[in-house]
């Protein structure tokens, strides 16, 4: 059985290495050829002509803001090359596009969006505050789901395909255990924690939610739904929130799109070819002359968050992702603190607002990302936080020290609770025939080890060092929140909070996206009539980003593809525990459903 074993995982990685090589080859062609395509082109920016109308594509991963893309092998193998859009673009185009008099209405295009629920608040207050220009707002979907429609909600007139659906079924999440897969590897994780609702680690040491993990969820869940019906309901005058409840308990997303427009939903089925003619009708202008402009078009136009060399800088620096230690996706303190330190000792940057979406990762990259932004602040300089989707943990250890902290109403924050899962893979060898011996000076030189369970003693070092961590994490909320250390504990214990019931309890300032918060730091700086906005870590291309999605795929068909992403993406995901600092500020792994 292992012999069948290996022989299948090294084929698998044969056939991986050799479908790289080609697609090396072919990617360096591509390369080439795009460079001389690009020879004398015109780069320069078309004008947004008269009459013209924004279009927001909500479809696909859309992501805080811009990252260099790296090699993905599943994607090259699948064909999945579409660049993700993301949310400082939408947001931006928005308010470019409500103060530009040449664009006359929005569009907004329903597909199959992914997003948080807070990406979606924030692009739906974007779009309420591009109405209050007086400008329509119109949108359309094949099919809405509870993300796209509680954006859509806010246009002025809602479409549907007649033969459309609305995919709404309420909010909840489904977290994988473990355990039981564990158990018949031979692999036990050993757990130290401090945090009654410090979930995060259920996962790898049960097959169900503790009661107080459930409780927290189930509390989450119905407060965020709770907000997001009831703005719902603001613009859509026939449904309350009692009825979006009983129509979703009864069948909503299987009813036809004339049920839909019945209930209130929507304004009319139609089909989306008519809409050209219609937003032509809308406007006043001829179906011929109609021009749709995307995001980046009408942004190209502007200075927009590139200002590097003004005077009067308000940088925004993303930290996005898991906190880690030195690797190359996720928060990497490493290379995050050299540009806080860069941030402070220029004279330039009169500010700074911290863009924080994180559910955090290891509390040492958590503790020196802290000190840099500390360090920031006795430059004389104002911080401000702004969450996005996530700011818990460790991601609410680099966002309490700040001035003040803004976050969106369904952004998930707090989970101030630390943990220590430590793999004990001895049942394993021991199955595969394997037994591991060790000579060494002294008992420490075997903690911990992947091989060996830890010991009374060595379980008591280790929940000393973790308690010696969380009260680090207290003292350090205690001081940023200016708050007691009794009056963080009976609000820590690892508990996750939105961000309305936060501020209720003093972790979070006040409910506002990332302009609130560059308006509020401009303020404080005292150049609010004269700062310019500036974007850090530089966004970089890399060279797979220069490389349009039709070659890729072109490059795709020549390589083949080949039956490898479960090993490619079971090695990763494996790679992923293992590889983790040992003792991590993180909260649950689970993610919020508002669609299947």
């Amino acid at each position: 059985m292992l012999k069948k074993f290996l022989l299948n995982s090294l084929s698998s990685f044969v056939g991986t290495w050799i479908a790289l090589v080609l697609f090396g080859i072919v990617a360096v062609i591509v390369g080439i050829s795009i460079a001389a395509g690009s020879i004398g082109s015109d780069s320069k920016v078309s004008g947004v002509s008269k009459n013209s109308v924004l279009v927001i594509d909500l479809d696909g991963n859309i992501i805080e803001s811009e990252t260099p893309s790296s090699l993905n092998y599943t994607s090259l193998l699948h064909g999945d090359f579409e660049k993700p859009q993301t949310l400082i673009v939408i947001v931006e185009a928005l308010k470019e596009g409500a103060e530009n008099k040449n664009i006359k209405a929005l569009y907004i295009k329903c597909g199959a969006a992914v997003a948080s629920p807070a990406t979606f608040n924030a692009i739906r207050d974007a779009v309420a505050a591009f109405k209050k220009s007086g400008k329509k707002v119109y949108a359309y979907g094949d099919a809405y789901t509870l993300g796209t429609y509680y954006v859509a909600s806010a246009a002025d007139k809602v479409y549907l395909n007649p033969y459309g659906e609305m995919m709404i079924q309420g909010m909840g999440s489904s977290s994988i255990f473990f355990k039981g897969l564990m158990d018949k590897l031979g692999i036990e994780f050993q757990v130290v924690k401090v945090g009654t609702f410090k979930s995060a680690v259920e996962p790898y040491i049960s097959n169900h939610f503790s009661e107080p993990a459930r409780a927290q969820l189930d509390t989450l869940f119905n407060t965020m739904w709770g907000y997001m019906k009831d703005g719902i309901c603001v613009d859509r005058k026939k449904l309350t929130s009692a009825k979006i409840d009983s129509l979703v308990n009864n069948g909503l997303m299987l009813s036809s799109a004339d049920f839909a427009v019945k209930a209130g939903f929507a304004d009319e089925a139609v089909y989306e070819r008519t809409m050209d003619e219609r937003i032509a009708k809308f406007i006043d202008v001829d179906k011929k002359k109609l021009n749709y402009v995307d995001p980046m078009t009408l942004l190209g136009q502007t200075p927009w968050t590139q200002a590097y060399s003004s005077k009067n800088r308000i940088a925004v620096l993303y930290a996005t992702g898991e906190i880690v230690d030195g690797a190359s996706t996720g928060i990497n303190y490493q290379k995050l603190v050299p540009v806080i330190t860069e941030l402070a000792e220029d004279d330039n940057v009169k500010g700074m607002v911290l863009r924080v979406n994180s559910p955090g990762g290891s509390a040492f990259g958590s503790d020196q990302i802290g000190e840099a932004l500390d360090y920031f602040m006795k430059k004389g300089k104002p911080l401000a936080v702004s969450m996005g989707d996530y700011a818990a943990s460790g991601g609410y250890w680099i966002s309490c020290g700040s001035d003040i902290i803004f976050a969106d109403p369904l952004t998930i924050t707090g989970s101030i609770g630390i943990f220590g899962l430590i793999p004990n893979a001895k049942g394993l060898i021991e199955k595969v025939g394997i037994n591991v011996e060790t000579v060494a000076t002294n008992p420490a030189a075997e903690f911990p080890m992947l091989y060996k369970p830890m010991d009374d003693k060595q379980l008591a070092i280790m929940q000393k060092y973790v308690e010696d961590g969380y009260d680090r994490f207290i003292s350090r909320v205690a001081k940023g929140r200016k708050m007691t250390k009794d009056q963080v504990k009976k609000i820590a214990e690892g508990r996750v909070w939105n961000a309305m019931k936060a501020k209720e309890i003093g972790l979070v300032d006040s409910l506002g996206g990332l302009g609130k918060a560059i308006e509020w730091t401009a303020k404080k700086a005292d150049v609010y009539d004269k700062y310019e906005v500036a974007v850090y870590p530089e966004y970089k291309p890399s060279f797979w980003d220069l490389i349009p999605s039709g070659e890729l795929n072109m490059a795709k068909m020549m390589v083949g593809a080949g039956n490898h992403d479960i090993t490619v993406e079971g090695l990763k995901f494996i790679d992923n525990i293992l590889s983790r600092n040992k003792v991590l500020a993180r909260m649950p792994e689970f993610e919020v459903n508002m669609a299947k």
